[in-house]
């Protein structure tokens, strides 16, 4: 199944994780990513603590734990390859509204695209 298909049709839990230059992890709950034409893999993210530690250190890792029973899903090795702060890309790509917090309220979002280095299943492999 291609990334396209497997996000589409499946629901659950997603964890990106990231560190900054000098090793200081971040760990964030982050929805399904929006797999792009080019098989990039994009989130939309506020500029925090995330977005932050990819300025100077572009890996990431994102876990994926589908719905159901068990511990079905994937674990993706990612490489930051661009990101945009465009705000009808943002909005062409958004899948849900929420209520915005006042301190929130014009906070710059951005799109940032990874190239996916390595797959693998959430449990096993190496």
């Amino acid at each position: 199944m291609d990334l396209k298909s497997y996000f589409e049709s499946k629901r659950g839990f997603g964890v990106l994780a990231t560190a900054d230059a000098q090793g200081h992890v971040d760990v964030a709950v982050y929805a399904r990513p929006h797999v792009m034409d080019d098989r990039t893999l994009a989130f939309i993210m506020k500029d925090r603590l995330t977005h932050h530690h990819l300025q100077s250190n572009p890996r990431a890792a994102y876990l994926f734990r589908e719905d159901g029973d068990g511990y079905k899903g994937k674990r993706f090795f990612l490489k930051k390859v661009k990101e945009e702060e465009d705000s009808n890309l943002v909005e062409t790509l958004r899948r849900k509204s929420y209520p915005t917090r006042s301190e929130e309220a014009g906070a710059k979002e951005f799109v940032v695209f990874f190239s996916v280095e390595k797959e693998l299943p959430l449990i096993g492999a190496q």
